[in-house]
């Protein structure tokens, strides 16, 4: 896909309509779930394992910049793995840790990332930089999906398209999704996209280890 194909949905007044979409969400969430379900999950973190709540790790963001990605902590802590992939039933998962994960709780604390400007509801998911870096060296134009906001969630992740990224197919296949997304970008299709997410913080997602 062409940088022009992808600056059509790049205007003005649809970025301002997605940054209401997610400001309007997200200080919602905080309202109504975050204030007491943070200091829940905090509490249980600090009994669960010792270390910080918070996992702090740089990640790629839109026009290949670069942020502090927030998540809940569900590992126990161990620097030298701190670029290695999550795989499934991974011995560094705490048992609080492997609940979080599975509901994809560990991720809410990115709506700061969304309120602070460094991330959206919606977009391609944030992959930290050497891993931008590899795949762009495997896929034409990847550096595509970097014309937007990575998300919390995206098609490519409610496609079931999250975990592990040992095949070179899943990473293509989840780029080609994530371009779908950028290229076909309505209001609609952000709150189609959180209304799958958010069902899946109840029920569960066999990929989310």
């Amino acid at each position: 896909m062409s940088e022009v194909v992808v600056s059509e949905k790049l205007t003005w007044y649809n970025l301002s309509i997605k940054r209401f979409i997610d400001l309007f969400c997200s200080i919602g969430l905080m309202i109504v779930i975050g204030w007491w379900l943070f200091p829940i999950v905090a509490l249980l973190i600090k009994l669960d394992s010792p270390g910080p709540i918070f996992y702090v790790q740089s990640r790629g963001g839109i026009y290949n910049s670069m942020f502090n990605c927030y998540k809940f902590r569900s590992m126990t802590i161990s620097h030298k793995d701190d670029l290695k992939q999550a795989t499934r039933n991974d011995p560094r998962v705490t048992k609080v840790g492997r609940i979080l994960r599975k509901t994809s709780i560990d991720e809410l604390p990115q709506v700061f990332n969304v309120i602070y400007g460094n991330m959206s509801l919606v977009g391609p998911r944030p992959l930290i930089l050497a891993q931008n870096k590899e795949n762009s060296k495997i896929i034409e134009g990847y550096e595509n999906r970097h014309l937007v906001k990575p998300g919390i969630t995206g098609l490519a992740q409610a496609k079931g398209y999250r975990g592990e990224t040992e095949l070179p197919n899943s990473i293509y296949f989840r780029f080609k999704l994530d371009m779908y997304y950028i290229k076909h970008w309505s209001v609609i299709f952000d709150l189609k996209l959180i209304w799958i997410t958010a069902k899946t913080i109840f029920s569960g997602d066999e990929n989310a280890y």
